[in-house]
């Protein structure tokens, strides 16, 4: 199936988002991201070829490329299903990439109570009580 000019781009850019989800994810998980010596390391002993060209490209968005081995070795290394990258309809999104995001939400939601806390100081308790339940629930909404 060829696609056009316009659906390769956006596909790019979707992969670059879920490569920079999954590296923000190693980076939460272990407190450095990963390098890419590290990662063309891994796939090389996987009897998989990635140069630093080529992943720069993919992970800026630059260009969709279709190689199913390097999907499956890039999936093996961030421990998630090859079908996350691969982006097919059904995938759902691994469940520690969504626990980080939940935990991204939660902070920042912790973040603006707090600003809000500062910053209004002569707030009432209640409506302080009622911002707070309002970031809740938009945090388990999202």
């Amino acid at each position: 199936m060829d696609i056009t000019e316009y659906e390769s781009k956006e596909a790019a850019a979707d992969l670059a988002r879920r490569l920079r989800l999954l590296l923000d994810v190693a980076i939460a998980e272990d407190g450095i991201e990963p390098t890419f010596t590290q990662i063309a390391s891994f796939l090389r002993e996987r009897g998989v070829n990635l140069s630093r060209s080529r992943w720069t490209y993919i992970v800026n968005g630059h260009r969709y490329v279709r190689d199913r081995a390097l999907f499956e070795g890039l999936a093996e290394f961030f421990g998630v299903d090859a079908a996350f990258l691969i982006a097919e309809e059904d995938a759902p999104m691994p469940a520690k990439v969504r626990a980080q995001l939940d935990l991204v939400r939660a902070m920042r939601a912790a973040k603006v109570k707090s600003y809000a806390a500062r910053t209004l100081g002569d707030i009432s308790p209640e409506a302080l009580a009622a911002i707070s339940r309002f970031l809740d629930e938009e945090v388990a909404h999202t």
